[in-house]
C-alpha cells in the first residue's frame, strides 16, 4: 500500500505512512476479532511484544516530530526505510525455510525467560520500523516467532502478530495524524476499495498455490523496494 501511495500516486512518504497505518489498524483488527474467536491467539505473547512495540512507536513518533515529520529532510529517510523494509520482508518471505532450518539448528530452544526478553526486544524493533515505514508487522514479526517459539502452532503465531499489529498500528498512526501526516479523505478511499478488493483476493488465494503467491508478492517487493532505494 505505501509504496504504490509514494511512488504512484506522488503522496508525501510521512502521508503515505501515516494513513497506511491507520488503514493497517482498522483492518487488523477485523482480523484480530476473527483470530480471537477461533482461539488463535497467545494474548500473553501478544502482550509482550507490544510491550515492546508500543514504546519503541511512541520514542520514533518523537524523533520524527523533532526533524519535522512533513519537511523535505525527512523524506529521504523515509523513503529509504520503506524500501529496506521491504525488501527485508522479501527476504523474509523466500527464505522463511531456510531461515526457520538455521534457527531449529543454532536456537533450538532459547529458554522461557530468554524467548521474554527476545520477545519484547523483537517488539521494539517491529515497532521502530512499522513506525518509519508501515512495513514489517506481517512476514518479519511471524518469521521471528517462528525462531522464538517453534513449538507452537503456526495458527496461533499468525493470530498472535494480527493481534499485536492493531495496537502497534493503531499508536504509530494516532501519533502520525497528531503529526499531520495523515489523509482522512484517502484513508476513507482505501477502506472502502478495500472491502469488495478482500472479497476478490480471497477467492482468487484459494485457486493459486500458496508457494506462488509468495514468490510473486516477494518478486515485486523486491522491485519496488529497490526502486525506492536507488
Amino acid at each position: 500500500m505505501t509504496p504504490v501511495l509514494v511512488l504512484l500516486f506522488r503522496v508525501h512518504p510521512a502521508t503515505a505512512i501515516g494513513t497506511d497505518l491507520l488503514y493497517a489498524a482498522v483492518t487488523k483488527a477485523a482480523g484480530t476479532v476473527m483470530h480471537g474467536a477461533a482461539g488463535t491467539v497467545d494474548w500473553r505473547l501478544t502482550a509482550r511484544l507490544a510491550a515492546g512495540s508500543v514504546p519503541a512507536t511512541i520514542a520514533t513518533l518523537f524523533l520524527l516530530r523533532h526533524f519535522g515529520i512533513n519537511g523535505g529532510r525527512i523524506a529521504p529517510l523515509l523513503t529509504h526505510a520503506l524500501g529496506a523494509a521491504l525488501l527485508l520482508t522479501a527476504i523474509c518471505l523466500i527464505f522463511r525455510p531456510h531461515l526457520l532450518a538455521w534457527g531449529a539448528k543454532h536456537f533450538a530452544d532459547p529458554g522461557p525467560r530468554v524467548a521474554r526478553i527476545l520477545t519484547v526486544a523483537t517488539g521494539a524493533a517491529l515497532g521502530i520500523l512499522v513506525s518509519l515505514s508501515s512495513v514489517g508487522a506481517g512476514a518479519i514479526g511471524v518469521t521471528a516467532l517462528l525462531l522464538l517459539y517453534p513449538r507452537l502452532p503456526l495458527g496461533r503465531i499468525v493470530g498472535s502478530d494480527i493481534a499485536h499489529a492493531v495496537p502497534l498500528t493503531l499508536v504509530a498512526g494516532a501519533g502520525h495524524w497528531v503529526l499531520g501526516s495523515v489523509d482522512l479523505a484517502l484513508l476513507l478511499s482505501l477502506l472502502t476499495g478495500s472491502i469488495p478488493g478482500i472479497v476478490l483476493g480471497s477467492r482468487m488465494a484459494t485457486r493459486v498455490p500458496e508457494s506462488i503467491l509468495r514468490q510473486i508478492l516477494a518478486t515485486v517487493l523486491v522491485l519496488v523496494g529497490g526502486r525506492l532505494l536507488a
